[in-house]
């Protein structure tokens, strides 16, 4: 299978998709093998783990309606294979519980906003598009960018760019933001873009490309919860897995990258008392990395599918039951 050439509907390519695919071989290689794909987006890692498993059923997360209506058309070949459920990625222990699982193979988290969300214009996550200010990935919840943007404070808009956008001048920025909303309510994308342009000094504007980025990327996190569901998620997942189970995250910035080698890492430490002649059984990791570091796709990916270019790799097995 030449899974490099699998392009999503509107000519994506699932991110990292052959190290995926080759990753998670070995974890879904028994009997009857579960995966839970946290993050299923368009589908299109789900579809090339179902090719490649031919006895998988995968379990698909998301909590964006639009995404579960695409995945279900796009992987109707495998509808006696699969279980399709809207809900965010940290409500995974009650999704086992309701589809009456236990223990699972494998799982996937693809990290931060899908394709359709970013190419939708109209649901504002883009700075490239004129749109009302929404980035919700569940467009039921109540929480929306104009909200942030319009309602919080200086000090809170100054930590969340901080926080979650790692914004140099989240302090300039946030005045800049009180200041015009006090004339008026910020109320599209391209008018929250010129503001934050306005407030980045000229210097800084002219290298890094588009100076909204960072801005944006901190709203999108805060209106969605992101780093929050990870916090959970990612845990809960370790907890999922049977015995010779796989991991592996995708993210797309430094933040989740944080959070998930904090988390793989906690795992697969030996929590013996420093000094003693031999570890402690009940100390020993229940988990091994399995990579080395956070891998990067390689150039070709990243000419091919320019939404690569950001992606870092972690994964990690378990090795041991819990005591």
């Amino acid at each position: 299978m030449h899974v490099e050439n699998q392009a999503e509907p509107g000519g994506h390519v699932p991110v990292m998709l052959r190290r995926v695919l080759e990753i998670l071989a070995p974890a879904l290689a028994g009997p009857s093998p579960v995966l839970v794909d946290a993050n299923l987006g368009l589908g299109g890692h789900a579809e090339a783990l179902l090719a490649a498993h031919p006895d998988l059923h995968l379990v698909g997360i998301d909590r964006d309606p639009t995404a579960i209506e695409r995945s279900t058309e796009r992987l109707a070949p495998y509808a006696g294979r699969i279980t399709l459920v809207r809900a965010v990625s940290d409500e995974l222990p009650e999704v086992l519980s309701r589809t009456r699982l236990e223990r699972v193979n494998g799982v996937l988290f693809d990290l931060g906003v899908s394709s359709p969300q970013l190419d939708e214009a109209g649901r504002g996550f883009a700075y490239s598009h004129d749109a009302p200010l929404d980035m919700r990935m569940d467009p039921e919840q109540e929480l929306t960018a104009d909200v942030v943007v319009n309602t919080y404070s200086e000090g809170a808009l100054t930590r969340i760019l901080r926080d979650y956008g790692e914004e140099r001048f989240a302090s300039r920025v946030a005045r800049f933001i009180i200041r015009e909303r006090e004339q008026v309510a910020i109320t599209s994308t391209k008018r929250l873009a010129e503001i934050v342009r306005e407030a980045i000094p000229a210097a800084t504007r002219r290298t890094g490309g588009n100076p909204a980025k960072r801005t944006f990327q901190a709203l999108r996190i805060e209106v969605n919860g992101e780093l929050t569901a990870l916090e959970r998620a990612l845990p809960a997942a370790l907890d999922a897995l049977a015995v010779g189970g796989r991991v592996v995250v995708l993210s797309y910035h430094s933040l989740e990258d944080r959070l998930s080698k904090q988390a793989l890492t906690a795992r697969t430490r030996d929590t013996s008392p420093p000094g003693l002649p031999v570890p402690l059984p009940a100390h020993q990791p229940r988990f091994r990395l399995v990579t080395r570091g956070a891998e990067l796709p390689d150039e070709e990916e990243v000419a091919r599918n320019p939404r690569a270019a950001s992606a870092r790799l972690r994964a990690a097995e378990r090795i041991r039951e819990p005591e």
